[in-house]
């Protein structure tokens, strides 16, 4: 496993917050219920997968819980307190980080100038963040590509630059967006390893949003289901993989597959 960071966070003050929580959340784009009465809980120092078919309400549901998307019913609770009308950027300051399915890097700065950009951003000197982005970039397995035009990265490693701007923020919840999105099994184990260090490393509980069953039911110590917006399932990856509204939901498809193959990965 790639060596941890010597700080225990990033230089930047943590929340202190315990839960990030959804709380009865509704969202509708006109006539349309994207996600319907939906309440889900994320803990410190947890992982919890989120799972379902395509235009399930995924992303939706993330979009609320990092201020992206106000509920059209409902209230997003970070640490008991109520978000409303929080923006996205009061989110991150109060310890709720993401990454996004497209990797959304600077394509003409290097690797580790796409995470020191974070620190400066947040005030610290240029050679602080240098350190810290090269300590981070040490831990997720990347040193040796901190000089590499971020352009000329594969898909695979702008997910591990994203993790990183991430992990900068120092959060107290990460919520990953599909971060195993076109990866081979050995490229997904790695990082699955990487996901299920970070709750210790960082203190941080992690949302993890994937298609991708072996990863989720390797390292998830709970999983939620939507589907068509609505909860169909909670449980451990094992009461998922038992679970016949889950397997309804994926019947026929890629997901039904891999959530036979996933079993006994966890």
């Amino acid at each position: 496993m790639t060596r941890r960071p010597t700080m225990t966070a990033t230089g930047v003050e943590q929340s202190q917050a315990a839960s990030l929580a959804a709380q009865g959340v509704s969202v509708r784009f006109g006539g349309l219920t994207a996600i319907g009465d939906v309440t889900l809980g994320l803990e410190r120092e947890k992982i919890l997968g989120l799972i379902g078919p395509n235009g399930a309400g995924k992303t939706t549901l993330v979009n609320c819980l990092t201020g992206f998307q106000r509920p059209t019913e409902g209230s997003i609770l970070l640490g008991g307190q109520d978000t409303a009308g929080w923006s996205a950027e009061r989110f991150r300051h109060q310890g709720v980080a993401r990454t996004f399915q497209a990797g959304r890097l600077f394509k003409d700065l290097t690797v580790v100038e796409n995470v020191e950009v974070t620190g400066t951003g947040m005030g610290l000197g240029r050679r602080q963040a240098h350190h810290l982005a090269m300590e981070l970039l040490a831990w997720l397995g990347m040193a040796d590509k901190a000089d590499i035009v971020a352009g000329t990265l594969p898909y695979t490693d702008e997910r591990r630059v994203g993790i990183a701007r991430a992990l900068f923020l120092g959060p107290a919840f990460l919520l990953l967006d599909e971060p195993a999105a076109g990866m081979a099994d050995a490229e997904c184990d790695e990082l699955s390893q990487i996901v299920l260090d970070i709750p210790k490393t960082f203190t941080c509980g992690v949302l993890l949003i994937e298609h991708n069953m072996r990863m989720v039911m390797g390292t998830c110590d709970f999983i939620h289901v939507l589907d068509s917006g609505r909860t169909i399932a909670e449980g451990t990856p094992a009461e998922i993989q038992r679970n016949k509204k889950v397997l309804a939901a994926y019947l026929g498809g890629e997901g039904e597959k891999q959530l036979e193959m996933a079993e006994g990965h966890h």
